[in-house]
């Protein structure tokens, strides 16, 4: 043990290990997190050579053979709850993206939310057993976040009772999806939805990509890996390419919106509905970002510790670079920052659990304020991570350059999140919208629920005169600066 990193803990005045319970959710999940992590360190099975020497391709290589693995692993665990398993993942990929994450994260999910149970009973298991390996397949060429203006097609063919999908532009040409370039033989594809000569917007379709036995593409379907990227070496981003391809009518997603043989269309109760996977991985990136600022900051804090640099007085030892107010400066609201995103990425998680519950009951009322928070701090937080990770980086001086580090890693694994499910600026501008709408409601008289509740008692306080409102305010007391920022409205009009 190095002595500076001794010593500092020594000195620490916190309960360590009831701040652990704290983040894992209990001395129990510590316990079971940690037994995880002695099974995946502790197996030879997961062994790899250092990815910062390998090729592109043997990266993706090496991330193949330890995901097949790893799903033996679980199986022969018995490894079912779905923490554990994205606990265990994480132990295999060590901050890494891996070739299955598109499968496990958006294929899978997708079916548990828009599938009838009779396509569960179809094609859920055999993709649980990885028989099936799927995609989600959104965002194409020339469109992304402007989801209306996705071009690829799925034409409804009453005679045959079949859905023909076809990409008519080049720039409807799916791109990006991960898992699509050469692992998956299914992707869950969005398409414009055309029966009966009436366009229905976008809905989500199974679509066989690749034949079971040889995993050779598909008659009509062009597909393959789209090459290089900022980073994410261990995945396959591919292309995909539709040329009237043909699948039943039953492979329409049709939970909600439904297709009849004659091709009378059902519409679902909201068109939000098809969006659920996207708004579901926005809901855990927020605790990504705090995951990935966090071992940013423990790296570039460990190295201020051991690091001493520069002769104060003459003869004297070079003090931790962590003792000057400068670095502290950087540090030490990145680290508090990562809590609070760790903190609000498990209300994230609940609240997307508890409103798609209700939702799966009938309710919707809650599906607007979903978006708009998913929207916001998704955005708020990947900025604030993507930025922070850099300061961190750069706060390790030159050796913050190297690979070693892990710290140039962690950034290009990081910085899509801030384009991907849906380009952050954007993002931003969905939730300010939400916000504008909710606070001319307030305004008028109406009673907000919810995350914009603080708004009807900002709008009363608005709407009193200045001499009635507070003069002083105490901000060493944090029910005080709640009521600030309740109160802190910008000059929207009504």
């Amino acid at each position: 043990m190095n002595p500076d990193i001794l010593k500092e803990r020594q000195n620490a005045t916190l309960d360590v290990e009831k701040l652990v319970n704290i983040l894992d959710g209990g001395s129990e999940r510590t316990k079971r997190r940690r037994e995880i992590e002695t099974l995946v360190l502790n197996d030879p099975a997961f062994k790899e050579e250092d990815p910062n020497f390998l090729s592109r391709s043997e990266r993706y290589d090496q991330a193949v053979r330890k995901s097949a693995q790893m799903i033996l692993k679980l199986r022969e665990y018995g490894i079912a709850d779905p923490n554990e398993i994205q606990f265990y993942k994480s132990c295999v990929h060590p901050g890494r993206p891996e070739p299955l994450d598109l499968h496990l994260g958006m294929f899978l999910p997708t079916l548990l939310n828009q599938a009838t149970p009779e396509q569960m009973d179809h094609f859920f298991m055999p993709a649980w057993n990885l028989e099936i390996i799927g995609t989600y397949a959104q965002t194409e060429m020339g469109h992304g976040t402007h989801l209306r203006g996705l071009e690829t097609t799925a034409t409804y063919d009453p005679a045959t009772q079949e859905f023909v999908l076809n990409s008519p532009t080049v720039s409807s040409i799916k791109w990006w999806p991960g898992g699509l370039g050469k692992t998956s033989n299914h992707a869950i594809v969005l398409a414009q939805l055309y029966t009966l000569g009436n366009c229905h917007g976008l809905h989500a379709f199974i679509v066989p990509i690749r034949d079971m036995d040889t995993h050779e593409p598909l008659p009509g379907v062009v597909v393959g890996d789209i090459g290089p990227k900022f980073g994410f070496s261990e995945v396959d981003n591919g292309f995909l390419k539709l040329e009237n391809v043909r699948i039943p009518r039953d492979n329409m997603l049709m939970k909600y919106a439904k297709v009849d043989p004659d091709g009378t269309y059902a519409k679902p109760p909201s068109s939000k509905l098809t969006y659920g996977t996207m708004v579901f991985i926005r809901s855990l990136i927020v605790g990504e970002s705090g995951r990935a600022l966090a071992k940013s900051c423990i790296i570039a804090i460990r190295y201020s510790v051991v690091r001493h640099q520069s002769e104060i007085r003459p003869g004297e030892p070079e003090p931790q670079i962590l003792d000057y107010q400068t670095q502290q400066y950087k540090l030490f609201p990145l680290l508090a920052t990562a809590y609070a995103f760790t903190f609000v990425g498990q209300y994230m998680n609940q609240t997307y659990h508890r409103i798609t519950g209700d939702i799966s009951q009938g309710d919707f009322s809650e599906l607007p304020e979903l978006h708009a928070l998913s929207a916001g701090l998704k955005a708020f937080s990947t900025w604030t991570a993507n930025a922070g990770i850099e300061v961190c980086r750069m706060a390790c001086g030159g050796h913050g350059y190297s690979r070693s580090s892990a710290l140039p890693d962690i950034y290009v694994e990081f910085t899509p999140t801030c384009t991907y499910e849906g380009e952050n600026t954007v993002m931003m501008l969905q939730t300010a919208r939400y916000l504008v709408k909710s606070y001319r409601q307030a305004k008028a008289g109406q009673q907000l629920s919810g995350i914009v509740s603080y708004l009807n008692e900002a709008v009363r306080v608005q709407l009193q005169p200045v001499s009635a409102r507070p003069a002083v305010v105490n901000i060493s007391d944090l029910s005080s600066l709640v009521e600030i920022y309740n109160c802190v409205l910008p000059f929207w009009s009504s």
